[in-house]
């Protein structure tokens, strides 16, 4: 942002959990960017988070607060307190708690108030609770993370569309650039010509990790395919008995939760998304595609924004395995077409879904709501 001598820098409180820097890092760099663009940005978090010392580096301010209760009246004097004395422009909201409380906050002051929401579903016009959040009159602008985000939003009764803007939390391959392939077949003691697969997450049931592992029983035998399964509750009764139900139990690796997750998809061939319903853009993808990993995804509202079907991935049909283990094939009867889909996910992420477009955007929905 370029301030002349009369124009004041847009002053802006963020009000985020910071505790996980590999998760948060996409958001927080954000407001690294926009405080080297001049904008005046405090950030309320969590204590001794990691990456405090690159937002003081870029001359942000951190507050050791964050609340830990909803409409907690102490947290809430403590926000609204900052709002006064600061005299921020905008506050910005990311979760839960900051969000009810931060709201509350904010009434009958002059500051905009911005919402974040990274998730399509759980907002309902007949739940009391939805208007204490996203449906509150009060909020001046929801930073949605994908159209499918924004849709949800627009399909509530009486909700105002005006107030969202689709704003994609972008990534910098630059961030990748250090993680090297392992060699996670040699140590798992799979063949090193192995058609490799991965999955990161923590199941749960939007995670759809049921219908990925029918659709490695439906893989013809034959084929050289293993699928690598990285992180929490994999190896729940109901995926095991699905690996039980077929023949490819030696193909089906459950490696649990791994620190060196991403050296472990910079090995592998394909990154397989089966997310049934609920996510927005998914960050174990973004980061896949950052490495230059193929992705293959359900189309599911908001992941089908991340890749363009068969220039950058593999877009399958939600709640059909058959059609995901299609893909596989597919992709692994022509291995070319698999790394030049792994080469344009790669330049997608630098031309479409990169950090510097999202700093560009925020920057310019601050500006639209202070002037």
């Amino acid at each position: 942002m370029e301030n002349g001598e009369n124009k004041k820098a847009i002053k802006v409180l963020v009000i985020s959990d910071y505790n996980d820097y590999h998760i948060s890092r996409p958001e927080a760099y954000i407001f690294i960017g926009l405080a080297k663009l001049g904008f005046e940005i405090d950030v309320m978090t969590v204590p001794n988070c990691a990456i405090v010392p690159e937002f003081e580096a870029a001359g942000i301010k951190v507050i050791d607060f964050h609340p830990k209760k909803k409409l907690d009246r102490k947290e809430i004097k403590r926000i609204r307190e900052a709002l006064i004395n600061e005299a921020y422009d905008v506050v910005h909201l990311f979760n839960n708690f900051s969000i009810v409380n931060g709201i509350r906050a904010a009434k009958n002051l002059p500051v905009k108030v911005v919402l974040y929401r990274g998730y399509s579903d759980n907002i309902h016009w007949y739940d009391p609770t939805a208007y204490l959040k996203f449906l509150h009159p009060r909020v001046d602008k929801i930073f949605c993370n994908s159209v499918g985000v924004e849709q949800h939003l627009h399909d509530q009764l009486f909700f105002d569309k005006s107030k969202t803007i689709v704003i994609n939390k972008g990534h910098d391959l630059a961030w990748y650039e250090g993680y090297a392939p392992i060699d996670i077949k040699k140590e798992i003691g799979i063949p090193e010509d192995a058609f490799l697969l991965i999955n990161v997450a923590n199941n749960r049931k939007m995670k759809g990790i049921p219908y990925l592992l029918a659709s490695i029983n439906s893989l013809p035998k034959e084929l050289n395919i293993h699928l690598l399964l990285v992180g929490g509750d994999m190896d729940v009764e109901e995926n095991l008995n699905i690996i039980k139900q077929g023949d490819k139990a030696d193909r089906i690796h459950i490696l649990g939760f791994r620190k060196d997750v991403l050296n472990i998809v910079a090995a592998s061939d394909v990154f397989c998304l089966s997310s049934i319903t609920g996510e927005s853009i998914t960050k174990s993808v973004l980061e896949a595609m950052s490495l230059g990993v193929t992705p293959i995804i359900t189309d599911i509202p908001g992941n089908v924004e991340l890749l363009v079907h068969e220039e950058s991935g593999l877009v399958t049909k939600t709640f059909d395995s058959q059609d995901m283990t299609d893909a596989i094939v597919r992709l692994y009867n022509d291995r070319e077409f698999c790394k030049e889909l792994g080469k344009n996910a790669k330049h997608r992420i630098a031309t479409r879904l990169s950090t510097t477009r999202t700093i560009e955007q925020t920057k310019a929905l601050y500006e639209g709501l202070v002037s």
